[in-house]
């Protein structure tokens, strides 16, 4: 899932390639990623994009006298750029009896393509809003106000803002009796922050993703603070001037347990470990943040029973 350093960047990308020229077609290829209708997504055709915003891991495009295109793309959202669009209309997915009719693979089988939407610019560029997998969870709003996305509305302050300090972070913290890993995760107390970043912030910090928040120090909160701030400004700038269709390697080639189970830590050697829930995973590793005890791996344990 792309986090607060990649939409960051792609808000970059977005401000020098789309700041400044009009759009001229906006095609909901999947109808189901339109979660708003009034206004009409037309109402953002003739407009000229005059400002691309960054609400946590919401991207805002905001036109002259028109409304706002928000975008959330979820786990398996992406947009993609494209200099020019290809030739012809996207098509839109195609009905049963048509792919019955049809004998070629031109149209897409409904749910199935990854295209979502496309945003055509009056220079013939513009941009693919695409999602991979079957959990189809990329939401498009079309509003006159940001804060109209429920999303937006309740996103807690953003962690890179300049009047986020020490401060405001322990008093977020103070009374939260649940694990940090989760607390750093929700959108409400901290804007941005995923699974994939919280990871990695808590092993900058040293610190098990199963303590619980309201037990920090107040030394520990410094250092977990330091962790979050220092942790994702270093991602945004390894990401900043990448063009859209680089950062998810970037994202990926920076991280340094997020997602590398069984590979030696970069920091002590031991190995990184893994717990799994339902939808997600954790990793972490045991002689920086845990004292070199392995976490309980509930699921794990369910099977081997």
């Amino acid at each position: 899932m792309p986090e607060l350093p990649e939409v960051e960047a792609l808000k970059d990308f977005l401000t020098d390639h789309l700041v400044g020229h009009e759009i001229v077609r906006v095609l909901p290829v999947a109808i189901s990623v339109l979660k708003t209708y009034d206004p009409p997504v037309t109402a953002l055709e003739g407009r000229e994009v005059t400002a691309v915003r960054r609400h946590g891991k919401f991207l805002d495009l905001e036109t002259g006298g028109g409304p706002h295109l928000v975008t959330h793309l979820a786990r398996g959202g992406w947009l993609q750029w494209k200099d020019p669009l290809p030739d012809g209309p996207a098509r839109l997915p195609a009905t049963a009896p048509q792919r019955r009719a049809s004998r070629g693979p031109s149209l897409m089988r409904p749910g199935k393509g990854p295209l979502a939407l496309r945003v055509a610019l009056e220079t013939g560029a513009g941009f693919d809003l695409t999602e991979a997998g079957t959990q189809k969870r990329l939401a498009v709003y079309v509003v006159r106000d940001p804060a109209e996305v429920p999303g937006v509305a309740r996103l807690g302050p953003d962690p890179l803002a300049d009047g986020f300090d020490e401060e405001r972070f322990a008093r977020l913290l103070a009374g939260e009796r649940r694990q940090i890993k989760g607390a750093l995760r929700d959108q409400g107390l901290i804007a941005g922050v995923g699974n994939a970043y919280s990871d990695e912030i808590l092993h900058a910090a040293g610190m098990s993703p199963f303590k619980l928040a309201a037990s920090l120090t107040p030394q520990e909160t410094h250092t977990l603070y330091e962790a979050l701030r220092t942790t994702l400004t270093e991602a945004v700038a390894r990401s900043r001037g990448l063009a859209a269709g680089r950062l998810k390697a970037e994202k990926k080639g920076g991280l340094r347990v997020h997602g590398r189970t069984g590979e030696p830590c970069p920091v002590c050697g031991d190995t990184v470990r893994e717990v799994s829930f339902s939808d997600s995973s954790l990793q972490y590793c045991p002689t920086c943040q845990t004292g070199g005890k392995p976490l309980a791996d509930r699921r794990l344990s369910r099977l081997l029973k």
